[in-house]
């Protein structure tokens, strides 16, 4: 049984590395899983990279495995996709899902891994906690029959809410990024596509993942009297300004968080994170999802991958992760 194990770390803010770690002999009821691709929650693990991560969200932000504290030295990240090697019998070679940081093997409890559906591919199942955002986020919304619908912001949270939406029946869905490279990313998500400007108004429901100011007043202007914002963009230390002055209150508009830590009981009584995780991975099934992954890169090379994606010299949505089999 190999328990050794290569792991990423964020070192100082802006500057990470790869250290060699030894691993705990797995116990009863815990797995060892060698990692076969992780991915890049772009907007929380660059934020996290440049060491913008508020003193005050500093527990609320902690990813199940993380280990260190922000701002740094830290070890983080949460989308991990590897093969059982040991475990349970009705585990062990199956393809696993968990919320792990990138490292190469890892030791945890068998409770903490989803298996990944045999409808699923291993390099796609790396998107499953960004659909478990999006299921969340839709669970929040509650879209209804007939709904006309706008997803501001088209990374990979908003693209994946995007998709979900385009497979309810009877809504007007439409993607609304400033970037108008992302019209390719939503053609290939069977959604439809405008720039800010050009957006589709008088909307029910908007859906909110740009992490900008400009989006947000963007989306508020185009609901509907008594339409609703879905707010998914996590801002870290910035704050923003919002017009809720002039028609907010005549209007009789609403502004609602939504975050992927909770499963709202009003929501759906009786949901658990796991239940939410398995959906999640169960949707991965449709191939159009691919178009999520927009770049790779081996284990070895992510420090200076996270380092170009945090200062914007990597465009895309999620980066993927390949790690050496052996």
């Amino acid at each position: 049984m190999d328990l050794t194990a290569r792991a990423f770390w964020l070192r100082s803010p802006g500057l990470g590395e790869v250290r060699d770690v030894e691993l705990p002999k797995p116990g009863d009821g815990e797995v060892l899983v060698r990692a076969l691709y992780s991915g890049v929650s772009r907007g929380t693990e660059t934020l996290v990279f440049r060491g913008g991560v508020p003193e005050s969200q500093h527990a609320v932000m902690r990813a199940p495995f993380q280990e260190g504290d922000f701002p740094a030295p830290v070890k983080y990240g949460y989308l991990s996709v590897g093969r059982v090697e040991h475990g349970p019998p009705e585990l062990v070679g199956r393809t696993v899902f968990c919320l792990y940081p990138h490292q190469s093997r890892y030791v945890v409890p068998a409770s903490a891994v989803t298996v990944v559906p045999d409808s699923v591919p291993a390099g796609r199942a790396v998107l499953a906690g960004t659909v478990e955002t999006a299921v969340n986020a839709l669970w929040d919304a509650g879209p209804q029959l007939g709904d006309r619908i706008a997803v501001v912001g088209g990374g990979m949270v908003g693209c994946s809410v995007a998709a979900l939406l385009t497979r309810h029946p009877g809504v007007r869905v439409q993607l609304v990024d400033a970037d108008p490279e992302r019209a390719e990313t939503a053609r290939a998500l069977g959604v439809d596509f405008a720039l800010p400007a050009d957006a589709l108004g008088e909307c029910d429901l908007v859906v909110h993942a740009s992490a900008t100011e400009p989006g947000l007043v963007r989306s508020l202007e185009l609901l509907a009297p008594e339409g609703t914002v879905v707010e998914l963009s996590w801002y870290g230390d910035r704050r923003v300004t919002l017009p809720l002055g002039e028609a907010f209150h005549s209007r009789r508009l609403t502004v609602r968080s939504s975050q992927v830590g909770t499963v709202s009981p009003r929501a759906r009584a009786g949901r658990t994170y796991a239940d939410r995780l398995a959906l999640a991975l169960e949707l991965l099934a449709e191939p159009a999802f691919d178009a999520l992954i927009s770049g790779e890169c081996a284990f070895e090379d992510l420090p200076d991958v996270l380092s170009r994606l945090a200062r914007g010299e990597l465009k895309g949505l999620c980066h993927r992760v390949q790690y050496t089999t052996d």
